[in-house]
């Protein structure tokens, strides 16, 4: 079973030294990634904040940045932090989303995975 999935940024993470992180590692979220975020002061007093929390403690890499945390998220550019949410959604519910599909070239029918947002679309 595969726990852990490999991103790259559309941009990219820029750190205070100005440096860019585009490539990263999500890893599948647990119950306790759900539910504890939920006792956080920031995510009472605004729930959008929730998925800052979420994505902190599910990106175990991003370039060589050392330690992923809420400020580094809220750091993101908003096309890098939907593409996040968008991987998320797609790991956590099931893997990814895979459908049958007939490649153009030898007609063989294929199971084939549905493009993150953002990414393009591969043919076999």
């Amino acid at each position: 079973m595969q726990t852990e999935f490999p991103f790259t940024l559309p941009q990219g993470y820029l750190d205070a030294e100005q440096r860019l992180h585009r490539s990263g590692v999500m890893r599948l979220a647990t119950a306790a990634d759900e539910i504890q975020p939920l006792r956080d002061p920031r995510v009472q007093s605004n729930a959008g904040y929730l998925a800052v929390i979420l994505l902190s403690r599910v990106v175990t890499q991003l370039g060589e940045v050392e330690h992923i945390n809420p400020k580094v998220i809220e750091g993101l550019f908003a096309g890098d932090f939907a593409y996040l949410e968008d991987l998320y959604r797609r790991i956590n519910a099931n893997g990814h989303e895979r459908f049958a599909a007939t490649c153009p070239h030898c007609a063989a029918q294929i199971e084939v995975e549905a493009p993150a947002a953002g990414e393009p679309s591969a043919t076999p």
